[in-house]
């Protein structure tokens, strides 16, 4: 008995599903219609939306590992252990320095410029006066220009700020930025992507721009930023050393030609004297030179171990995929758009077949 009970079922719901596909296709009519004006908004709606081009540049890993073959040599002589990691930033943080403020400051005063779209002006600029927008986009923004009627422009919104490339990773300590200012800020980060790829390094940077020249040109800006600050970390405590060993050699060589001039001095004013005090003071004024001598001597080759440590430290990354000009617009899919549309109307005329159906037979059992 149950089995004929789901059997039956079966059967009733087989004939349901083909009594509302003869309804369905009873109203392909309409069903065509609602899709064809789908389609009709689908195109108004790909039209409007801007072209977006997209510049995407690669770039291998950073080399890695010990001190070179020259800086083990140097090593050897002074007797100094270079073995060590390598502190400070993995290419897992570069999406975060991208979109830091400071890193995202740096790019507004880029001067661009595009012919064909008479373009001519910084990045800031550019993106404040040159975008594009669809029209639903500019009805929407009303209320909150109306809204900023009514506040400041100037109100000032403070972030943290990180460690810059031209200062070799020393943190700027708070930023102060003006509304305006974090305006063209978030539609950059927006425009500017960065991943790594976990198993080989290879860090892959996007930028999207609606002019396919300027899109190019803030991909190299970027990567050379993002290698200038790299560089600048990495070697930052390096730099520090070569500083510090710089003074010290400076330091060493005046004291050793000053014990220098002092001997000779001595010697040229005590010529022909015999005495046990003058030979007591030659003889210390000699060692007080030598001294000297192995001290400039040593900080001579720290000095060179700093120079050569500078040049370890820096990262040399190779780019397997420069920034070349794109030809084809990344955006919108317009293909696509027009099909979900077109999806989306047949669902909605599908749906509401049903549901005037379903209405009829509620009346019905009434």
């Amino acid at each position: 008995m149950e089995d004929r009970n789901i059997s039956i079922s079966q059967e009733e719901e087989e004939i349901d599903l083909m009594e509302l596909v003869k309804k369905f296709w009873a109203q392909r009519k309409f069903i065509l219609m609602v899709c064809g004006i789908a389609l009709g908004v689908g195109i108004v709606v790909a039209i409007s939306i801007p072209k977006e081009y997209t510049t995407t540049v690669i770039l291998a890993p950073e080399s890695s590992g010990g001190g070179s073959g020259s800086m083990g040599a140097l090593a050897a002589i002074t007797g100094m252990n270079l073995t060590g990691g390598k502190g400070g930033i993995t290419p897992e943080l570069y999406p975060r320095i991208v979109e830091s403020a400071p890193f995202l400051q740096g790019l507004q005063t880029i001067p661009v410029a595009d012919v064909k779209q008479e373009v001519d002006t910084t990045l800031a600029g550019y993106l404040t006066e040159y975008q594009k927008r669809a029209w639903w986009s500019v009805i929407l923004g009303l209320p909150g220009k109306f809204i900023g009627l009514f506040s400041s422009s100037e109100d000032e919104l403070v972030t943290q700020g990180v460690p810059t490339p031209s200062q070799g990773g020393v943190s700027t300590g708070a930023i102060k930025l003006s509304r305006r200012e974090a305006g063209v800020l978030s539609a950059l980060e927006g425009r500017i992507d960065v991943e790594v790829e976990k198993k080989t390094g290879v860090i892959t940077l996007k930028t999207t721009m609606q002019s396919p020249i300027i899109s190019a040109l803030i991909a190299d800006t970027v990567v050379a930023y993002l290698q200038a600050y790299i560089i600048g970390y990495r070697t930052q405590k390096a730099r520090l050393d070569l500083d510090y060993a710089q003074k010290l050699y400076d330091e060493a060589q005046i004291s050793y030609n000053q014990t220098q001039q002092d001997y000779a001095d001595y010697q040229d004013g005590n010529l022909g004297v015999i005495s046990a005090r003058y030979g007591v003071k030659r003889e210390r004024m000699q060692q007080e030179m030598t001294l000297a001598y192995a001290i400039y001597n040593q900080m001579a080759q720290q000095l060179q171990m700093a120079k050569v440590k500078v040049q370890d430290e820096t990262p040399v990354y190779t780019v397997i995929q420069p920034p070349v000009v794109p030809l084809k617009a990344a955006k919108p899919k317009k293909l696509l758009i027009m099909l979900g549309f077109v999806f989306l109307g047949f669902v909605g005329a599908c749906g509401w077949i049903f549901l005037q159906d379903w209405l009829a037979q509620q009346k019905e059992k009434a």
